[in-house]
């Protein structure tokens, strides 16, 4: 049962697809009711991950392997860790609330939107789990497209050109990597006696030379940059943002841009540990840029929606500091803060959305007095803001603050780790200042506009949609242990593994399990050859002997 619960959570929302291209498109809710049921089948089936899941263990759980492509040794390799589970937890969860909270949003082609949206929540889960990176790859594009038509399709005014901007940033990375992944691909061929194989933890024994490494960092570190977005890679997030639909602004700032720290800490750092080392300062000064530019130019906007995707900006940024701190405090601060960014910041554009429903403008100086006619919105409404803007006792407050710790102590990693985490403290300073002052002028104050007269209150399909975030917003910043020691031991060996392999470096690659092929050349020093014996890594591939 547990070889199947991987792929029954990958492709159960491609099984409410099929229905939904059984049923005509005039039967609207029967068309909702289908998807919102999908969706929420898959997150029950999900939870028995977190069930069954041994937080001891720093190995992949429930693993599957089967032949995918012989001819070119893809497999369909899926896997879950500390690092992923949550991630993959945290997507399940915000599907069928997004779902539910479209039903008055969508009108046209709902059909082929909620169809998208299924398809992009198995690209999601796929790529969260996949250890083949041929499948993660294929994965990838997978979450593109569907994204694309809901930006394109169901977006603002602007949204052609948003898609089409959000197409060619991300496809531009991504063949990078593609290229990249080849070379990987070849290159354990040449070290392990033409064994060809993109499974990664096969490709993490491979130990490329310094030159090789950093060619392919790049290559992997612009796609991953671009999701992330780091500065100056963003400009494409705050056009996507303001012109998607409300649904597609909580995917994409909820899931979509975790891929880029995710994919740092689960593909760069592991397969190119010496390039990481060697870059991380430039990537932590560009986070740290980030932090601020992101925080200065969201206290400029006079859109609300606009404000909190430049918000995105300056949270993922403390993302990126503490994964490349590289200790366990930077580390689990940073995926701490992807959950709590999916949460806050989509409960953000949850409340944009009710707004925009009821006023059909994001305008700020448009509202005002909001509190008095919507007052259990506004609670909501506050607690999520102060969740986004760290409030100690809310789910913000936790993962910033190990990620600052994180990269305050991060001396081995970083040539100044104190001044950049001083620089990002005033990230969190700023993100009050600007958080505090949308919700202000949103919220409080003398009804000016008429309009704002005789707004509804959340209906009760609304409140069942915001009850589940602001839950888990308390549950995360009062409870974190739980979080925390379910990242524990898979944290702990990625930056065991990646201090070893970053100090065992050659001019040539070879396997860090030894066997044919695979000795240092004779520039590379004993110690390395010492460290590469250290991590000898049992492999089960007859043409790749054991040391």
């Amino acid at each position: 049962m547990s070889s199947l619960l991987l792929p029954a959570v990958v492709f159960l929302p491609l099984l409410g697809v099929a229905v939904l291209l059984l049923i005509p498109r005039e039967e609207e809710g029967v068309l909702r009711g289908i998807a919102f049921s999908s969706a929420l089948l898959t997150f029950l089936v999900s939870l028995f991950l977190w069930t069954g899941f041994d937080t001891t263990r720093d190995t992949y759980q429930f693993v599957v392997d089967a032949a995918w492509i012989p001819g070119l040794n893809v497999r369909f390799k899926l896997g879950v860790d500390g690092i992923s589970i949550w991630l993959v937890l945290l997507t399940t969860f915000l599907v069928p609330v997004t779902l539910l909270s479209a039903t008055r949003a969508i009108h046209k082609k709902v059909k082929e939107f909620l169809i998208s949206f299924l398809i992009l929540e198995t690209g999601m889960i796929g790529a969260f789990l996949a250890l083949d990176l041929f499948l993660f790859y294929v994965m990838w594009e997978v979450m593109l497209i569907p994204m694309y038509f809901i930006i394109g399709i169901w977006g603002g005014e602007r949204r052609v050109y948003a898609s089409i901007k959000f197409v060619i940033f991300t496809l531009v990375g991504s063949l990078l990597m593609l290229v990249a992944i080849f070379y990987l691909y070849v290159k354990y061929a040449e070290v392990s006696g033409g064994q060809y194989t993109f499974d990664l933890e096969k490709l993490t024994d491979l130990q490329l030379a310094r030159g090789a490494q950093l060619l392919c960092f790049a290559a992997f570190g612009l796609a991953f940059a671009i999701k992330v977005p780091l500065f100056p890679f963003h400009t494409w997030l705050p056009d996507a943002h303001v012109e998607a639909p409300t649904a597609g602004s909580v995917i994409l700032a909820g899931v979509l841009l975790k891929f880029g720290v995710y994919g740092f800490l689960r593909f760069a750092m592991p397969l190119f540990p010496v390039a990481s080392h060697e870059l991380a300062p430039y990537l932590v000064g560009l986070a740290v840029i980030g932090i601020v530019y992101g925080a200065l130019v969201a206290y400029a906007q006079d859109d609300v929606k606009k404000l909190v995707a430049y918000s995105s900006v300056s949270h993922l940024g403390f993302c990126v500091l503490g994964a490349f701190a590289v200790n366990p405090r930077g580390i689990e601060g940073s995926i701490y803060t992807m959950l709590s960014h999916g949460l806050t910041t989509g409960g953000l554009f949850l409340g944009i959305g009710v707004l925009y429903e009821r006023r059909h403008t994001r305008k700020l100086d448009e509202f005002g007095g909001i509190w008095a006619k919507m007052p259990i919105f506004a609670a909501v409404f506050l607690i999520v803001t102060l969740g986004s803007a760290g409030l100690p006792g809310l789910s913000g407050f936790v993962g910033e603050f190990l990620s600052l710790v994180g990269a305050y102590e991060a001396t081995g990693a970083l040539p100044y780790p104190k001044l950049a985490a001083t620089i990002a403290a005033t990230g969190v300073i700023l993100g009050a200042i600007y958080l505090l002052w949308m919700f202000q002028k949103v919220m409080f104050g003398p009804v000016t506009n008429e309009r704002n007269q005789h707004l509804p209150d959340l209906s009760a399909r609304e409140i069942a949609v915001f009850v589940p975030m602001v839950a888990f917003i308390f549950v995360l910043g009062m409870a974190p242990r739980p979080f925390l020691g379910a990242m524990e031991p898979s944290v702990n060996r990625l930056t065991a593994m990646y201090e070893q392999k970053r100090s065992a470096p050659s001019d040539r690659a070879y396997l860090l399990s030894g066997g044919k092929g695979t000795a240092p050349t004779q520039g590379a020093s004993r110690g390395s050859e010492s460290q590469a014996a250290k991590l000898a890594v049992k492999s089960n591939d007859p043409a790749v002997e054991k040391p």
